[in-house]
C-alpha cells in the first residue's frame, strides 16, 4: 500500500479519508477528541480494527493537553463516553477503549502520557501481527486460480495493517497465483466498489466488481471456490454481524454449495454474547439509501429502513479464521476455543 493509512505523531493523528477514495487519496489530521469522533461516525475511518486503532490514538489526542495526570483521569470519562457512542456495532472500539482505559489507570509519574501513547502504539501493532497470523491460517483454505466473493472492504484500509478477509486473499494470490477476487459493490455505501477494487488494483490482483444482486447469480454460473468476508462482532457460538447484505450472501453460498468463511481477529469476537441476537445493529440516515452521495433516487419524504449490518447465523459458516487457527463449524464453540 503506497498510501499511510493511518499515523500518529507529537499528539495528532492523521488518517486517510475513506470518503474520498477511489478519487482522491488526501490524509487528514485529527488534532480533537471531536474530529477523532466525527472521523469514525463518518465512516472516514472504517473496518472494525481501525476503528479500534483510531479509537486507541484518539484518547491520546484527547489527554493530550492535560497538564497532569490526575487532569487526565477527570477528563478521561468524557473522552471515554464520546468514543463509545461513536459506532455500536464493532466490538474492536470498546475492546481498545477498554485496554486504553485500564493502561490510563496503571500509568503513574510524569511519564504516563507517553505510557498512554506506548499501549495505543501496541495495539496497532498488535493488529500487525494479527493480520499476518491470519493470512498464513487462511491461505492453505485455497489453491491457485481460485475464483472468490469478497463482499465489503476487508483490507488494509479496513485494518492499518494487512487486512482480515481480504488480507487472506492478497496474501494467497502472492503465494498460490492465479486468484481473482469478485468484489460485491457493497450498498448503500459502496465499501467495495470504491475500497476493495482500489485496494486489489495496488495489489496487482485480479478482480471484477459486481452488483450485490448478482452475487447469487455468478454462483449459479459455477467456478466460484468460496466466499470470504469479515466480522464487526462474532458472538460465542459464531454468529457473525458483518456489513448488511452479507446473510443474502451467505445464504446464496449454502444453496450453491460455495463455502463461506469469515475471517476476523480474536478482539472481533465478543464472548459475553451467547448467540448473534445479543449483537446491536447501527442504524445509519436513510439518505444514504434514498439519496446516496446527495443524488435522489427516491422522492422525497419516502420512509427508508438502513441498517448498517446484519448478522450472519453460524449454521452457515464453513469456518472462522483467527490469529489463532481455523475454527471449524458449524457447530462452533469459541469459549471453548480460545480458552475462556
Amino acid at each position: 500500500m503506497s498510501h499511510s493509512i493511518i499515523a500518529y505523531a507529537d499528539g495528532t493523528l492523521t488518517v486517510l479519508d475513506q470518503t474520498l477514495l477511489p478519487g482522491q487519496a488526501r490524509q487528514i489530521a485529527l488534532r480533537d477528541l471531536d474530529t477523532v469522533v466525527e472521523a469514525i461516525r463518518a465512516l472516514r475511518v472504517r473496518g472494525a480494527p481501525l476503528i479500534g486503532i483510531t479509537a486507541g490514538y484518539g484518547v491520546c489526542v484527547a489527554l493530550r493537553e492535560a497538564r497532569d495526570l490526575a487532569a487526565a483521569r477527570s477528563a478521561a470519562p468524557h473522552v471515554f463516553q464520546a468514543l463509545r457512542g461513536s459506532r455500536p456495532t464493532a466490538v474492536n472500539l470498546f475492546w481498545a477503549l477498554d485496554r486504553m482505559e485500564h493502561a490510563l489507570a496503571r500509568v503513574s509519574g510524569g511519564a504516563w502520557f507517553a505510557e498512554l501513547e506506548a499501549e495505543a502504539r501496541a495495539i496497532h501493532e498488535d493488529t500487525r501481527r494479527q493480520d499476518a497470523a491470519m493470512a498464513a491460517q487462511g491461505e492453505p483454505l485455497l489453491a491457485a486460480g481460485a475464483r472468490v466473493i469478497t463482499h465489503c472492504n476487508t483490507g488494509p484500509l479496513a485494518t492499518g495493517a494487512g487486512g482480515t478477509a481480504l488480507g487472506v486473499l492478497i496474501a494467497a494470490h502472492a503465494a498460490l497465483g492465479g486468484l481473482h477476487v469478485f468484489v460485491d459493490e457493497t450498498r448503500p455505501r459502496w465499501q467495495g466498489a470504491s475500497l476493495t477494487t482500489w485496494e486489489l488494483a495496488q495489489s496487482g490482483v485480479p478482480h471484477t466488481l459486481i452488483a450485490d444482486n448478482a452475487a447469487a447469480a455468478l454462483m449459479a454460473a459455477g467456478g466460484i471456490h468460496s466466499v470470504w468476508v469479515g466480522a464487526d462482532r462474532i458472538a460465542a457460538n459464531g454468529d457473525t454481524a458483518n456489513k448488511i447484505g452479507t446473510y443474502g450472501l451467505a445464504v446464496a453460498a449454502r444453496h450453491h454449495g460455495v463455502p463461506f468463511y469469515v475471517v476476523a481477529p480474536t478482539s472481533t469476537i465478543d464472548l459475553t454474547l451467547d448467540t448473534g441476537a445479543g449483537i446491536p445493529i447501527e442504524e445509519r440516515d436513510g439518505a444514504e439509501v434514498s439519496a446516496p452521495r446527495g443524488l435522489a433516487i427516491a422522492p422525497a419524504g419516502t420512509a427508508v429502513w438502513n441498517p448498517a449490518f446484519d448478522v450472519t447465523p453460524a449454521a452457515l459458516i464453513r469456518a472462522i479464521v483467527t490469529e489463532r487457527g481455523v475454527h471449524a463449524g458449524p457447530a462452533f464453540d469459541l469459549r471453548r476455543d480460545l480458552g475462556a
